[in-house]
């Protein structure tokens, strides 16, 4: 059995983390030490979930709307002019799928969300190329779609979805 524990993310753990997100492409963007690194700088959430020997097995990275973040996808959010909290990420890996990993890094996001007062949590699936597990798993914690938009120059098409902050998981 796979013991799990979740926690802040540490500078030690971006060389894994970013190992994760980009074995993971086409379904998260890949991004580079210094993309990664920078990115983290703005997230509010940033949490590691590790294995039985330590090891990095899964990651999420949320921030905050107002943030100077050009993601195409967190500015429609920003553009819609609500108090939420953006999940730009979250990669499991293919072992640690189906243990509540997942749920559980976005019960933290929803407790920051709440902190913070915001009013939705926020994300976007790849509809193009289709990632059906997250959208599924997105499906499963109440998020939905309210837009879909062309990204990355059309080769990328995304839904971009929503959750209330006080919906009961």
């Amino acid at each position: 059995m796979q013991h799990l524990r979740l926690r802040v993310m540490r500078d030690t753990d971006l060389d894994d983390v970013l190992r994760l997100n980009n074995d993971a492409t086409p379904a998260v963007n890949e991004l580079t030490a210094e993309q990664l690194a920078a990115l983290r700088a703005m997230c509010d959430v940033a949490l590691v979930a590790t294995g039985n020997s330590g090891d990095v097995i899964a990651f999420l990275l949320s921030l905050a709307g107002g943030q100077e973040y050009l993601s195409e996808n967190y500015q429609w959010f920003e553009a819609r002019k609500t108090r939420h909290q953006y999940i730009d990420r979250i990669v499991v890996s293919s072992g640690a799928r189906g243990t509540g990993v997942g749920r559980a890094m976005y019960e933290s996001v929803f407790e920051r969300a709440r902190e913070r007062s915001a009013t939705e949590v926020t994300a976007e699936v790849n509809l193009r190329p289709a990632n059906p597990r997250s959208m599924a798993f997105h499906e499963r914690l109440g998020f939905r779609q309210l837009g879909e938009q062309e990204t990355k120059n059309g080769a990328v098409r995304v839904a971009l979805l929503s959750r209330a902050v006080n919906d009961v998981f």
